[in-house]
């Protein structure tokens, strides 16, 4: 059985790097997608929210400490168009499952030692 799954990340993210490098080790397929360079349409937008609500905005990023008091005001759906990299990362889709970040709990859903 092939184990392909999506990682939606920003190629320079060194956790985006590492969860990509484990998960091909333990035999998974990566269908990584740059958001920067391959922006998210308003349906995987408003996919992801869907998927992960509030989380899916990374309130610690460097991203979102240098965005205004309005651009923070701004729905999640619209602040992932306007600054890709405030989005959480890496979020994973494999077969029926939605994933957000690289932690013991992701590693233990796809069979990857943590």
């Amino acid at each position: 059985m092939s184990k392909t799954l999506t990682m939606f990340g920003l190629a320079h993210c060194s956790t985006c790097q590492k969860a990509q490098a484990e998960l091909e080790a333990h035999g998974w397929t990566v269908e990584f997608r740059d958001v920067q360079q391959e922006p998210l349409s308003q349906d995987e937008r408003q996919a992801l929210v869907k998927d992960f609500g509030e989380k899916i905005i990374n309130r610690a990023s460097l991203t979102w400490r240098g965005m205004s008091e309005d651009q923070r005001g701004a729905d999640p759906v619209t602040m992932m168009a306007d600054k890709p990299s405030v989005m959480k990362r890496p979020a994973i889709r494999a077969a029926d499952k939605a994933l957000l970040g690289w932690t013991a709990n992701v590693k233990r859903a796809l069979d990857v030692p943590a």
